[in-house]
């Protein structure tokens, strides 16, 4: 017995050894001896080589570089990199409760997190971090990363801050108790005007769609009748958030995306019909920074026929990755299929496998082709396909808006690309926050506030900060550029002094997209295209 047992196990492994080959074309053996060929290579040098070598260092090194040959997308990321990675796409994570921003080698509280546990400690935006747990924290070794490493931790540990405040020459210590703090995907929700929702959409993480729901419930609290998701810069998360969003505002059954690759099955995702909102006017912001579950949900809306796409075409990321740990806590990101909208165009732009760099350069290239300027000047390298209602929507990369915004470089000037790029702009933002905080407490509204700051000469005495920090005075390109030096340094100052909704509504107030958009739902043109019902 144990002979026929031994016999049929050697026929089994024979059989299947035959068909393995004979129909994978011995792909099992060619895996297998190339990582032959890499663990012998890597255990040559470790024994052979002239100098000592930290292998694990090489793998990390190595792992990268062999992902980037396959796709722009396929990624390593390191063990100590997965929870930053992992944070903005969670509901919350462990810390301290701060936004800072790392000023002159040392960390600056930019703000401090409502109810949070640093505002329960007694720490208040302004402060300057000096130590934590009585080690000095200043110096050119300190970085976001360091930072982020410190502050951030298990839920109710204990971190000593020393803490130097404006107006004090003492170090002030303050003990923290780490807790929860949620990260919000949605940050701004409020009115146009009186029949406009806007809604903007940070990133599709965990919670984005509860999120929505209470924005939605206080929209809906004001009596709004049409409604704005501001999707630009969003670049992406999650594709069920995306997923769930759509599916709030389209009717039964309709597809909202689906995904295919050479392994991965078609599997399709659609409306169950159960949307709170399927016939609300709808107006989808977007602009080259919108990717991947941004470009889902504006996809499954404008193939959909369900609401207008205004602004620049979107990134075109359309390529799906599933996330695959390793024992040491490290992990990659494997693009395993393709995003595909309703209509059947592929959201991916075009890359070559191996060349990162021109990928990466598109937006550039797209910029000196003049697509940000003219919607003639936007290359269709895919065919046309078309949505529900038969309009022509096309693929090759990106989803192209209904209307097209331009972005007005009428008034910028080298001066005003210096001062932003430099970060000056910024550092001074900042800086001028800090040593008059307590008389731009006394504003509640940003609009309020941006009055007071215009009546200051606020470019004027940017220029004479600039120029001390090496940026020439350059007195005519400075009045041309005056209104977008203006806007810039207040909606920073706005920033550092109130909540990022506040931000947003000062910028939106001259937005040409905006603009655009309420102009759209006065007319009467967004999708669906509602009249009023008459009674005889």
């Amino acid at each position: 017995m144990p002979l026929i047992m031994a016999v049929c196990v050697v026929v089994g492994i024979l059989i299947g050894t035959f068909y393995a080959n004979h129909f994978s074309g011995n792909r099992l053996s060619i895996i297998n001896s190339s990582s032959n060929k890499l663990n012998n290579l890597l255990h040559i040098i470790d024994d052979q080589y002239v100098d000592t070598v930290n292998v694990n260092d090489l793998v990390e090194k190595a792992v990268p570089q062999i992902l980037a040959e396959l796709d722009p997308h396929s990624t390593y990321i390191s063990a100590k990199d997965v929870q930053i990675a992992n944070d903005d796409l969670k509901g919350s994570f462990s810390g301290v409760g701060i936004e800072f921003t790392i000023r002159h080698d040392t960390l600056h509280v930019q703000q401090v997190i409502s109810n949070g546990p640093s505002e329960r400690a007694g720490v208040i935006a302004g402060d300057k971090i000096v130590k934590v747990d009585d080690e000095n924290f200043t110096g050119k070794t300190l970085t976001n990363e360091v930072a982020m490493h410190k502050l951030k931790g298990p839920k109710d540990t204990k971190v000593k801050l020393g803490i130097m405040r404006y107006g004090e020459k003492k170090i002030r210590d303050i003990v923290v108790t780490r807790g929860e703090i949620p990260t919000k995907s949605i940050t701004a929700a409020y009115m146009l005007d009186d029949k406009t929702g806007y809604i903007r959409i940070k990133n599709f993480g965990e919670n984005t769609y509860p999120e929505l729901l209470i924005a939605l419930a206080k929209l809906s609290q004001q009596r709004f009748e049409n409604l704005t998701i501001d999707l630009r810069g969003n670049t992406g998360g999650y594709l069920q958030s995306a997923v769930q969003i759509a599916n709030e505002f389209l009717p039964k059954n309709r597809l909202i995306v689906y995904t295919q690759g050479r392994r991965s099955a078609r599997q399709e995702y659609r409306s169950d019909g159960r949307g709170s909102y399927q016939q609300i006017p709808l107006v989808v912001l977007i602009d080259e920074g919108s990717a991947s579950a941004s470009e889902i949900l504006a996809g499954a809306i404008q193939d959909n026929d369900r609401g207008t796409i205004i602004g620049r075409r979107s990134f075109g990321k359309g390529l799906v990755q599933q996330p695959i740990a390793f024992n040491d806590q490290s992990m990659i990101r494997l693009t395993i299929a393709r995003y595909y909208s309703p209509s059947g165009r592929c959201i991916q732009k075009p890359y070559t496998s191996g060349d990162n760099k021109n990928y990466e350069e598109d937006i550039l290239a797209r910029y000196e082709h003049g697509e940000f300027f003219s919607q003639d000047s936007i290359k269709h390298e895919g065919k046309e396909y078309h949505t529900s209602i038969g309009r022509p929507v096309f693929g090759g990369g990106g989803i192209t808006p209904d209307i097209f915004v331009a972005e007005d470089t009428t008034d910028v000037t080298s001066y005003y690309k210096q001062a932003s790029m430099s970060g000056l702009i910024i550092q001074y933002a900042f800086e001028y926050t800090d040593q008059n905080r307590q008389r731009l407490n006394d504003f509640s509204s940003p609009r309020e506030l941006a009055k007071y700051l215009v009546k200051q000469n606020i470019v004027d005495k940017f220029a004479s900060y600039a120029e001390q920090n090496g940026l020439k005075r350059r007195n005519l390109m400075i009045q041309r550029s005056h209104k977008l030096l203006e806007r810039y340094i207040c909606s920073r100052i706005i920033y550092n002094m109130m909540k990022e909704e506040a931000w947003m509504q000062y910028l939106n107030e001259d937005d040409p997209a905006i603009t655009e958009t309420l102009k759209l739902f006065r007319e009467n043109k967004a999708f669906p295209q509602l009249t009023e019902k008459k009674t005889a």
